[in-house]
């Protein structure tokens, strides 16, 4: 199931993105920050269900849902907002559910597993754990290859669409690959996301240590420094067997 979050605060759009990629049946997490931003990603990405919050930066969360309810193939809506005030209006607009900030695991779930009744389930990608298990990874980068040594990678960071792949001796690769698209061809049990924008190689981590806000930062082998979110914090330290 392809999920689209659509919020103007990066901290809510982050948590919740933790919250959803938790469930099984979710294939693919995709964000936005208003409703311009959402109504390009609806058109482009067709996603099956979109968690949207009531007021945004540019326009109300509420007119979208109004706007995009009969085209046809919509994706079902979730309202996940602060306000409570708005929930006989959310159903108006054909929500299936109703979410209230802060936002818990079962609730999310509920909510995904409500949709899930409704879409058609997409069939597992053949070879997926072929790709976990190739010990080297295939980077496109405007018409080149670049092919990487996977224990040789230290980190990934993703901005602006653009994402960066960075190896031992400061070696990076710069490719067009969505972050998200890159995981699903590691192990999980290696390299696991520490932030929206980040994932990391387990195998090159070397200190955890506390930053600001309740978020932490992780020194890699080689000396650099990737930010852990506070949403990621927990797996993160579970994963490096601290907990």
């Amino acid at each position: 199931m392809k999920v689209l979050i659509v919020d103007n605060e990066p901290l809510a759009r982050d948590e919740l993105h933790y919250l959803v990629e938790q469930n099984s049946q979710v294939t693919e997490v995709l964000e936005a920050d208003g409703v311009v931003s959402a109504q390009q990603v609806v058109d482009k990405e067709h996603p099956d269900l979109m968690f949207l919050d009531i007021q945004l930066t540019d326009g109300s969360g509420m007119a979208l849902a109004e706007s995009i309810k009969n085209r046809p193939n919509h994706p079902y809506i979730v309202f996940a907002t602060a306000y409570d005030q708005y929930a006989l209006d959310a159903f108006d607009a054909d929500a299936i559910d109703y979410l209230l900030k802060p936002f818990s695991q079962q609730r999310v779930d509920d909510a995904i597993n409500r949709v899930a009744k409704f879409v058609k389930p997409i069939r597992p990608a053949v070879g997926v754990q072929r790709q976990q298990d190739n010990p080297r990874l295939s980077l496109t980068n405007d018409e080149r290859t670049i092919i990487l040594q996977k224990d040789t990678i230290l980190y990934i960071q993703t901005q602006d669409g653009v994402t960066s792949v960075w190896a031992k001796g400061g070696h990076r690769v710069v490719s067009k690959q969505p972050l998200t698209s890159l995981l699903k061809q590691l192990d999980p049990t290696q390299f696991i996301r520490i932030h929206r924008s980040f994932a990391v190689n387990l195998n090159m981590v070397s200190e955890l240590q506390p930053s600001f806000n309740h978020t932490y930062e992780l020194t890699l082998k080689d000396g650099s420094k990737v930010p852990v979110s506070r949403s990621y914090v927990t797996p993160v330290k579970q994963a490096l067997g601290m907990q």
